[in-house]
């Protein structure tokens, strides 16, 4: 693990050293969450997952809908009709 040291702006403000952007491949625009105990702060990098991600992500989200619509002796083809029966009250 590499160490740096960096000072804090009057605005709260800190500058993440260059060698450490280069380690983590952080550059403009990259986002971090911030977590923070006592004398501690901890940041991470956030990544945004790629298109091929997202759609498998999705895709799994889907199968397990079918199989809980399954279970539940229902089809596809019944849920427009119980929304419109759960918007009506």
């Amino acid at each position: 693990m590499n160490v740096e040291t960096t000072k804090m702006s009057s605005r709260g403000q800190v500058v993440i050293p260059e060698n450490i952007r280069a380690i983590v491949s952080a550059s403009e625009g990259t986002l971090f969450a911030v977590a923070g105990s006592k004398d501690t702060i901890v940041l991470k990098k956030i990544g945004m997952p790629s298109r091929e991600d997202l759609i498998r992500d999705l895709e799994g989200i889907a199968k397990e809908g079918r199989k809980r619509l399954e279970r539940k002796g229902l089809k596809e083809s019944n849920i427009p009709g119980m929304v419109q029966m759960a918007r009506r009250g």
